[in-house]
């Protein structure tokens, strides 16, 4: 399995390590990484606001092989706070060594599942006290949700990964129920327009969700937008 340091390709549509840096500081955390295992090569690639002297070591020493916050948070589809990881061996390693660098062993990571089967990890960590990190999680874990989608579908949208991937398949049916719902439509509406039960437009998007790899609606039909699978006018 390989580290890709994704800052290094050129290509990129967006300053993602920019964007990274103002969420550290917009929520008040030392440092934010990205990353994304991709399903066909197995690679992890991503970005990172740590310094270069952590993510050389990191990178050498082949960390990723063997670092929690990548593996444990990848089963996951609920954030995972790092105190529930076990202090085991492979801990101690990463993070014993993470610390001399200036890392804490204190974060949160936030799992996406996207709909061509990727997986896409945002992480914030912060040197802090116990009582003090419970309360900033509590106060940031909505806006790094949404960053965490909004990151991981802007990295898919810029071609770098996964561009030999096909687009999900939606029905015709799914498709006119997104359309109408981007239009501002509610399933009601949608019904009326469409002739079928408002229980059936549930089944479709409910369908479209899974597809898209979406958790909400309104998640869906971003992503639909943006893959071009409906034209919503």
């Amino acid at each position: 399995m390989d580290l890709i340091d994704l800052s290094t390709r050129r290509g990129s549509t967006e300053d993602f390590e920019d964007f990274l840096r103002r969420l550290c500081a917009r929520l008040g955390v030392d440092y934010a990484s990205y990353a994304t295992i991709n399903p066909v090569s197995g690679a992890v690639q991503g970005y990172a606001t740590y310094g270069e002297a952590w993510k050389r070591h990191y990178m050498d020493q082949r960390l990723h092989l063997i670092d929690p916050t990548l593996h444990k948070p990848a089963l996951s589809i609920a954030p995972v706070d790092w105190s529930r990881f076990d202090r085991d061996a492979q801990f101690r390693k990463v993070f014993d060594a993470a610390r001399d660098f200036g890392v804490a062993s204190q974060g949160i990571t936030v799992p996406i599942r996207g709909p061509w089967g990727d997986r896409g990890l945002l992480s914030v960590t912060a040197a802090m006290s116990d009582h003090d990190w419970r309360l900033l999680t509590r106060q940031m874990v909505g806006d790094l949700q949404m960053a965490a989608v909004h990151m991981h579908d802007a990295v898919m949208r810029s071609g770098l990964l996964l561009p030999q991937m096909a687009l999900p398949q939606l029905s015709a049916r799914e498709r006119e129920v997104l359309q109408w719902v981007a239009a501002g439509k509610n399933q009601q509406d949608v019904g009326d327009i469409l002739g079928i039960s408002i229980r059936t437009v549930e089944v479709h998007l409910r369908s479209a969700r899974e597809k898209l790899g979406a958790l909400t609606t309104v998640q869906a039909v971003g992503r639909a937008v943006a893959m071009g699978l409906i034209h919503p006018r």
